[in-house]
């Protein structure tokens, strides 16, 4: 005792227990073996250094130059691994690390860090349940240290421990609504949904409102400790593991439903998110892929969401209603198809200024332009995917056999130019399928080189068959590209570039190709008209190409363009707005490059 209390280093608060376990000696019901230990214990050197590291932690935690950059660097090693573990063959950089990350000594090491950067290093009250008589209520005592995290009530919030309170309709009590994923609540593991809030520091909170309950939390530092009744059959928290990418843009700032405006999880559209909780019919938990922030926030969940688009879409309606049934149908890309429609091949003539032979803008003179796709599947009489979140997986790059490369846009916005110039880069890495059709060989043609050529029975048959990703008809003669032509450049090792109609999406975007699909965008009207006048760019829609786009053609190509987006505009993986020829062809590509050489999100049914 006395060398311990010598030591001016000792630790005060150790020392002050040592005296105080002294003083109490004589009435602890506890032999001298029982003392000896503790008296040991409190005076040992490695007590004592772990009293030191932990009072650095806390001291440092109020230092703002002093905080982690990440909380989940054990997390981010099992990642490494997983994107390094094909590679330990090709490298000896990556075997060394891949074994360095797998020992236990360092993976030790990582969840050591994220427990001082999480915070998880604070003590825990257990659940202590008092003595009770059998008709009184079991409660127990949970301090939860106060951190940046929401604790809210139906109107306003307050950043503190990572839950949701409400008041129960039926009782009028004040009970948890929610944890979020990540939170102190969800870590500590001792609240759970449906636990009624008796008090708050020692406040009792029976008959006030959320909002009361906060403002008590508002003027609460350090620990808090809360008195709750448990939910009766609690189920623990289990984080799912499933992404999923948004198709539409959120701001939980001007949702007027969400329960918890500053729990929100604002994103955009292409955002990957990871959904770890659907609890919840209305409301998920997800964080965004890569964020470092531990804590999940709130989002609509899929079928919140797509009520809410049927919703808009029935008021556009109903705002339409002065004009007629087809132009209200039009104006929202709402395709209906006829009970009575004739389905099948059929040829096709388009008309300046629209895609639809139903469309109200459609004045001037058909002319006849050899485009190649499905009536039966035509997009005029399709109604148009709800699209508000798509499950995704990681595919990553595989040695010889390449993803095929897919161009889509409004005829007219270049390309077929970007393909030429891409296949030019390198004719024998770049390959495009060669269509079939059944008209005769002409004079110098050579089967197989610019066509394959085949009889009208066999074409009929095979498009019958679905082996077609998109045929039509011209001038008499059946036209179209074979799924299994694709197919065939694919698995010889080569890249398969398309430039298909819009319409063959439905065709190529399947687990077997594993397309990339590249949208090219026309920009504004004025820069598209300079633009293209600049390069004497001749019109794709004069069969002789000998004259300049029209505005009307422009204006047309903008029209069909916004059609593409929003009916396939979910289905896109990267888009390339063709201002200038030049600079789309770089984005296009390091856009190539990026598919070859990176694992990137896709459809998470092809890579089950």
């Amino acid at each position: 005792m006395t060398a311990v209390m010598a030591n001016g280093n000792w630790d005060p608060a150790l020392s002050r227990l040592l005296v105080s376990l002294e003083e109490a000696r004589q009435v602890l019901p506890s032999s001298e073996e029982e003392f000896g230990f503790l008296s040991d214990l409190l005076q040992s050197k490695e007590l004592h250094a772990l009293v030191k590291v932990h009072n650095k932690i806390i001291s440092n935690g109020k230092d703002e130059k002093f905080h982690p950059t990440l909380s989940n660097s054990m997390q981010i090693a099992l990642e490494v691994l997983d994107v390094i573990g094909p590679r330990v063959g090709l490298r000896e950089e990556c075997k060394e690390i891949f074994m360095l990350l797998q020992k236990p000594h360092i993976q030790g090491l990582l969840c050591a860090h994220d427990a001082v950067a999480q915070k998880d290093y604070f003590p825990r009250l257990p659940e202590i349940p008092l003595e009770v008589d059998e008709d009184e209520e079991t409660i127990k005592i949970v301090q939860l240290v106060k951190s940046n995290e929401p604790l809210s009530g139906a109107q306003s919030v307050e950043p503190i421990v990572g839950a949701t309170i409400k008041t129960d309709e039926e009782t009028g009590k004040i009970v948890i609504a929610r944890i979020m994923h990540g939170g102190a609540a969800d870590r500590s593991g001792l609240i759970h949904v449906g636990d009624e809030v008796c008090e708050v520091n020692g406040i009792n909170v029976e008959g006030k409102t959320p909002n009361d309950v906060l403002k008590i939390l508002q003027n609460s530092e350090g620990t808090i400790t809360f008195k709750l009744v448990p939910a009766d059959g609690k189920v623990g928290i289990r984080e799912s593991k499933v992404r999923v990418r948004a198709h539409f843009d959120y701001t939980s700032a001007t949702d007027p439903y969400i329960p918890c405006k500053e729990a929100g999880l604002d994103f955009v559209k292409g955002d990957v998110l990871h959904i770890v909780s659907q609890d919840d019919a209305y409301w998920w938990q997800a964080r965004k892929e890569g964020d470092r922030n531990m804590r999940a926030g709130l989002i609509p969940s899929r079928a919140l969401q797509e009520r809410r688009i049927l919703h808009e879409r029935t008021q556009q309606d109903k705002t339409g209603e002065e004009g007629s049934h087809s132009d209200v149908v039009w104006s929202l890309g709402l395709h209906l198809l006829p009970a009575n429609f004739p389905v099948g091949l059929c040829s096709v003539s388009v008309l300046p200024g629209c895609q639809s032979p139903k469309s109200p803008r459609c004045a001037s003179k058909p002319k006849t332009k050899k485009i190649m796709y499905d009536t039966a599947e035509n997009d005029d009489f399709d109604r148009e995917e709800i699209a508000t979140y798509e499950e995704v997986a990681k595919l990553y790059p595989r040695p010889g056999l390449h993803r095929p490369v897919v161009l889509i846009g409004p005829p007219g916005v270049g390309r077929n130019e970007l393909k030429r110039r891409l296949i030019a880069t390198d004719q024998e890495k770049y390959k495009t399928p060669i269509p079939y059709t059944s008209r005769p060989v002409r004079h110098g043609e050579v089967n197989g080189k610019e066509y394959f050529f085949v009889t009208r029975e066999k074409m009929e048959e095979e498009i019958e068959a679905g082996k077609f990703i998109e045929f039509g008809e011209y001038k008499g003669n059946l036209y179209g590209t074979s799924a299994e032509s694709v197919k065939s450049l694919v698995n010889a090792g080569y890249v398969c570039i398309l430039n298909p109609h819009y319409q063959a999406l439905k065709m190529l975007r399947i687990p077997q190709l594993k397309p990339y699909i590249i949208y090219i965008k026309p920009p504004p009207f004025n820069v598209l008209k300079e633009t293209r006048n600049a390069a004497y760019a001749r019109s794709t829609f004069d069969e002789n190409n000998s004259r300049g786009f029209t505005d009307e053609e422009f204006h047309e190509m903008l029209h069909s363009s916004e059609r593409i987006e929003f009916l396939y505009g979910h289905l896109f993986d990267e888009v390339i707005e063709n201002a200038d020829l030049s600079a789309a062809f770089e984005q296009l590509v390091r856009a190539v490059n990026r598919v070859e050489t990176e694992p990137l999100w896709v459809p998470a049914s092809w890579v089950q």
